[in-house]
């Protein structure tokens, strides 16, 4: 199962010059730039775990994709994320994420039913990788 979260989910993975292409646009745009991971790709898991901090000042995307590819290489099998941040308006705002690094295998999920009082009938959804292994042990 691919998960489909961000921009440009429903395209084929993007290589590193559309990559590097994405993240001109967001610096054109005077946007900063973040890098985050995650072995939950739950839909409202959205704080994903930093890595390093948010590039305020970086202005060179060829900087920021050196920032992805050590992300790639210190955590290769799980998801990773670029997030572009619009700060005009006084608060952090994401205006831009894509995914930019997939687990070889992606664990998918799996559709939880809770019968509750009044026979109402509750559903959730939660990945297969929280069920079978904690976290950090995931893939």
């Amino acid at each position: 199962m691919r998960i489909t979260q961000g921009t440009f989910s429903f395209l084929p993975d993007l290589s590193d010059a559309q990559i590097t292409r994405q993240l001109e646009y967001c610096l054109d745009k005077g946007w900063a730039v973040g890098v985050e991971y995650t072995d939950d790709p739950h839909p409202r898991n959205t704080f994903w775990e930093m890595h390093g901090n948010p590039m305020f000042d970086l202005k060179d995307a060829a900087g920021i994709l050196m920032e992805i590819n050590a992300c790639r290489k210190t955590f290769p099998d799980q998801y990773i994320r670029v997030t572009a941040f619009d700060s005009t308006h006084g608060t952090e705002s994401v205006v831009l994420s894509f995914i930019v690094n997939r687990p070889k295998q992606e664990p998918g999920f799996r559709l939880i039913r809770t019968e509750e009082p009044g026979r109402t009938l509750r559903y959730s959804i939660e990945s297969y990788a929280v069920a079978h292994r904690p976290e950090g042990a995931r893939y």
